[in-house]
C-alpha cells in the first residue's frame, strides 16, 4: 500500500437500506474518531440497497473526505459486503460495524487501548435491543 494512502484506522459498514440511520452512525463515528487525533477513513459499502441509503452516503462523501462508498448493484449479503470493505481498507488497524446502530461507536476507544496488548479484539453486546416487530425483547 502506497504511503500516501495509508491511514490509521478504518472502520468497515456493510449497509442495507439504512438511510435514516446513516446520518446518525456518520455523526457518532466522527464523534468518537476525530478526539482520537489519528487518520481514519469510513468505508460504507451498499449491498444493494433500494433505498436512498447509496445517495446519503455520495452526499456524505462530498462534504467529508474520510468518507468512502464501495457498492453493489444488487444485495450480496453482509459478509461479502463487509469482506468487500476489508479488501478496500487502507488503514493499520480496521474495525467493522453494523450500520444499524446496533454496535456503539463508543466502544471505539476501549478496543483501541485493547489492542495495544493483543493482536486482535472482538465485542458482543450481552443485552441488546432487538428492533422491529420484537422491540424491547432482549436476546
Amino acid at each position: 500500500m502506497a504511503e500516501e494512502n495509508r491511514v490509521d484506522i478504518s472502520i468497515v459498514a456493510p449497509v442495507y437500506n439504512e438511510e435514516g440511520n446513516l446520518p446518525i452512525l456518520t455523526s457518532q463515528l466522527f464523534g468518537v474518531l476525530e478526539p482520537l487525533g489519528k487518520t481514519f477513513e469510513i468505508i460504507f459499502v451498499d449491498d444493494g440497497s433500494k433505498d436512498r441509503s447509496r445517495q446519503i452516503i455520495r452526499e456524505m462523501a462530498s462534504k467529508y473526505p474520510q468518507i468512502r462508498l464501495l457498492g453493489f448493484k444488487t444485495n450480496c449479503g453482509e459478509t461479502a459486503a463487509g469482506a468487500a470493505g476489508l479488501k478496500g481498507a487502507r488503514g493499520d488497524i480496521v474495525i467493522t460495524i453494523d450500520a444499524d446502530l446496533q454496535n456503539d461507536p463508543k466502544d471505539i476507544p476501549t478496543m483501541l487501548e485493547y489492542l495495544k496488548e493483543y493482536d486482535m479484539v472482538t465485542g458482543w453486546r450481552q443485552k441488546r435491543t432487538i428492533r422491529g416487530s420484537n422491540e424491547g425483547r432482549r436476546r
